[in-house]
């Protein structure tokens, strides 16, 4: 389940999203709850949905419970960061991509392959 990264975060490691994580920091982009922040506390799996620290409602019967939020809908402001998710970054890096030239022949490629 992945979110996308805040503008700030996208110049800083030029990617555009991650898979979220428990312990990132979200902001709520759209639906009722647009604009909350938080911590986040669980990514429900089976649910496709991420729970948010403070962002709870209240049942019939008085017990507060948290809301699933979809993960899409939220952009990731602060990343926990270990080696795992650094090496996401590294590999998903596109300023590093763009430079290699991803397949691309040079001029002197060109030139090599008409000397027979």
């Amino acid at each position: 389940m992945s979110s996308a990264l805040s503008q700030e975060l996208r110049k800083k490691y030029h990617v555009r999203s991650m898979p979220v994580r428990k312990d990132d920091e979200v902001s709520v982009v759209r639906g009722t709850y647009k604009g909350r922040e938080g911590k986040v506390i669980q990514c429900y799996r089976k649910k496709w949905v991420i729970h948010i620290d403070r962002i709870t409602r209240e049942k019939q019967s008085g017990a507060t419970v948290q809301v699933g939020i979809h993960p899409s809908k939220c952009v990731i402001t602060k990343l926990k960061l270990d080696k795992d998710r650094k090496a996401i970054l590294e590999r998903k890096n596109k300023e590093a991509k763009s430079a290699k030239g991803k397949g691309k022949f040079t001029e002197q490629d060109v030139a090599m392959a008409d000397v027979d």
